[in-house]
């Protein structure tokens, strides 16, 4: 079994942390079954970017980069409080540790300045927001990465970034197929509708 780590700052955008619980739990009851995601908190209780309240099933202090095989992080809005916690020195040692250990890490959207403060982007192919005049993008490649401005999804090795929450899904795809298979998130894909 594969287990992929929703890690949830404070201030997360909803839509793009739901991608991954819906693609994975379609691919858990309907797929190859062969993975499971945890949902893990900066905090035991958690407000979205528009005031949606989540519990996460467990807390960042009560994991440990080896249960997992994968990182997936979404975005979020700086007046939520998503960077307080994005930011902390906690998170981005984690960031970090999966990193270190060569495994998958998918971000949606701003999901990528964590990723790229914590140190693992510096020199390597990444996106991010690229709306607002390219702010974000700027603030990414402030911090070391190389940024493709007009491609929507920018892989670099075990790295997944995505320039605006209209990736999400292809993000979490993208993410399912490279620990299970092609063929089995398009068959995923045709289940939940997205292929005919």
């Amino acid at each position: 079994m594969k287990k992929v780590c929703l890690l949830l700052p404070n201030g997360f955008e909803a839509v793009e942390a739901s991608v991954f619980t819906d693609v994975f739990g379609w691919n858990k009851a309907e797929g190859d079954g062969s993975t499971e995601l945890v949902t893990v908190g900066t905090r035991s209780e958690l407000t979205c970017t528009w005031n949606f309240t989540v519990i996460p099933e467990k807390v960042i202090s009560e994991v440990t980069v080896q249960e997992f095989d994968a990182l997936a992080l979404p975005g979020g809005f700086e007046e939520a409080g998503f960077y307080e916690d994005a930011f902390r020195p906690d998170v981005l040692e984690f960031i970090r540790e999966f990193d270190r250990h060569g495994k998958n890490i998918a971000s949606i959207c701003v999901g990528a300045l964590p990723l790229g403060k914590s140190g693992i982007l510096q020199g390597r192919n990444a996106t991010t927001y690229n709306l607002n005049n390219r702010q974000r993008q700027l603030q990414l490649e402030a911090m070391g990465a190389n940024v493709i401005p007009d491609q929507p999804i920018v892989i670099d090795n075990n790295i997944i970034t995505s320039f605006n929450p209209s990736t999400a899904f292809d993000v979490a795809f993208t993410l399912l197929e490279s620990l299970t298979s092609t063929e089995n998130a398009n068959h995923v894909k045709k289940l939940m509708g997205f292929l005919t």
